[in-house]
């Protein structure tokens, strides 16, 4: 069997979740024994998200391999616990990059260079590149954005082009839409979903799959009115109703027979029933948990919960290991001073201080890091937080008053965090950071060993900043203690205050590995931590 391809657009609205149903269709897929991975197609211009604000995009999930790339991408790889890479995630600007790169070096020989066919054959190149592997049996590729978009229009193109140059059997679309329920006139609403087919169709592509997003259950009726007038066979208009979890959307679906259709559509033959019983297991355990913890999530960008997404759905997964609810408190770090950290975080069974960039705010993770601190609350800190720990350690423990990151204060006479070597020729912004997987080995008997279990380890990064090693004796002799180095460099990678319950900062940025079958150790014993936290003040 040769590699498959599912297309998936989105009409009417954005944020329907099409991340969330390709990976869900993926994840049923996988489930029936076939070898899937996703990717993504983003309409933008910016070669990646790496220098996009959070409020404009929601976080940037990094790969293993380095890549910063769209938030989509941490669904894909937590729904099917594989990696993704550098070629599951392309723009609109890479194509142009890509494209303008080859006319500068002469490799269209003279022609005019246009959108049709030299953009488009990049866009076609780039969605079949993974499959040429052999590596995979089906590719499903998001289409981002909506149907309709200018900017999407390339991207349309080039699925029609490969649906009308690939074997009928090797290539389906599947469009999600959004049947919005009126409530003065009590009923569902079709025509927006009728509407976004037809320019779909008018683009050249035909969906053989129409997925409504839904608040209320579609009627037979509905469902056979949208088939009708959008083209498709009866029984291939399913709902997408609204779902308790992010992670009940893959039975949902598999209740509406959607995995069925794709494989009969694309004749796939001697697949397997899907084996759920562990997503359905750990579905349970988020169902119904025993116990509850409160955490404070300190950060600048609380204020859009996609900010953060992977650290929201670590601990998700770290609370049905422990079977327990998290209730996540996100609070503004701006907001938090020395004087009113009580009033923001009193109650809260653990503080983690989030990553982020810039000045805005800083101050108040260090205020937020010393209440945890000097009260015992169990803390993590993920990259900028760890900086920030080491800071508000160098201040008040210490007593280097203005020690700093040279990053916003390049003055300090004690510069505690300081800019890497390799970064300090650096001049571009974008993908110059110190990206992804890098080795990490534990040093034993201490908490990060304990949790991990093993001495060697590999983590995600981004950063270009660093503990500066030359204040390292200072700082283990007080009582904060690096437990995790880089093998080749040397670099802390994370550090800890032995005499606290709980009090760990991590370089690297663990929440990009963890899955819901597989959580993350040290979010896992960070939940843990706040529970034993919280018993121990009843």
């Amino acid at each position: 069997m040769g590699t498959k391809y599912v297309f998936i657009t989105g009409g009417v609205v954005s944020s329907l979740g099409k991340g969330i149903i390709a990976s869900s269709l993926a994840k049923l897929l996988q489930a029936r024994g076939l070898r899937v991975t996703i990717q993504k197609f983003d309409p933008y211009i910016n070669i990646d998200p790496g220098t996009l604000n959070p409020y404009e995009h929601g976080e940037c999930y990094v790969t293993e391999d380095g890549a910063e790339t769209d938030l989509d991408l941490g669904h894909y790889e937590r729904f099917l616990g594989v990696h993704t890479s550098k070629a599951n995630n392309v723009t609109t600007g890479k194509i142009y990059n890509t494209v303008i790169t080859k006319e500068r070096e002469g490799a269209y020989l003279g022609k005019t260079v246009q959108i049709v066919p030299h953009i488009t054959d990049e866009i076609k190149r780039r969605m079949t590149l993974l499959g040429q592997s052999g590596e995979y049996d089906i590719i499903l590729t998001e289409i981002g954005g909506t149907v309709g978009d200018m900017e999407s229009q390339p991207f349309i193109e080039a699925v029609r082009q490969l649906q009308w140059e690939l074997p009928e059997e090797d290539c389906m679309s599947i469009h999600l839409t959004l049947v919005p329920f009126l409530n003065a006139a009590k009923e569902l609403k079709t025509k927006p979903t009728q509407h976004s087919v037809q320019m779909l169709q008018q683009g050249g592509v035909q969906p053989d799959v129409i997925i409504c997003r839904t608040e209320h259950p579609l009627t037979d009726d509905i469902r056979r009115k949208v088939a009708l007038f959008c083209n498709v066979k009866p029984g291939h208009v399913i709902q997408s109703i609204d779902a308790w979890s992010i992670y009940q959307v893959p039975l949902n679906m598999h209740a509406e027979h959607l995995d069925e259709l794709v494989v009969r559509k694309l004749q796939i033959e001697n697949f397997n029933a899907p084996d759920l019983d562990r997503w359905r297991q750990f579905l349970d355990r988020l169902a119904h948990p025993s116990k509850e913890v409160d955490i404070a999530l300190v950060g600048k960008y609380v204020s859009l919960q996609d900010a953060y997404k992977s650290i929201q759905e670590a601990l998700v997964h770290a609370g049905a290991a422990n079977d327990c609810k998290v209730h996540v408190h996100s609070i503004l770090s701006e907001d938090i001073t020395d004087s009113n950290a009580a009033d923001y975080l009193k109650g809260m069974d653990g503080i983690l201080v989030a990553p982020g960039f810039g000045q805005r705010g800083l101050e108040g993770k260090v205020h937020a890091i010393k209440y945890a601190r000097e009260n015992g609350i169990p803390f993590l800190g993920i990259c900028l937080g760890m900086q920030m720990c080491v800071v508000e350690f160098a201040r008040n423990v210490l007593g280097f008053a203005d020690a700093a990151s040279t990053e916003l204060y390049p003055d300090t006479t004690h510069p505690v965090i300081d800019l890497m070597e390799e970064q300090k020729k650096t001049t571009m912004k974008g993908g110059t950071m110190r990206l992804g997987a890098y080795d990490c080995t534990l040093e034993k008997g201490t908490l990060a060993y304990k949790i991990y279990g093993c001495k060697d380890i590999s983590e995600r990064h981004r950063h270009r900043y660093e503990f500066n090693a030359r204040y390292a004796k200072d700082f283990a002799d007080a009582g904060l203690v690096a437990s995790g180095h880089n093998p080749q460099t040397g670099l802390t990678e994370i550090v800890e205050i032995p005499s606290h319950p709980f009090f760990i900062g991590s370089q690297f940025h663990p929440e990009y590995k963890s899955t819901p079958e597989k959580p993350h150790p040290l979010f896992k014993g960070f939940v843990e931590a706040g529970l034993q936290y919280r018993e121990s003040k009843s």
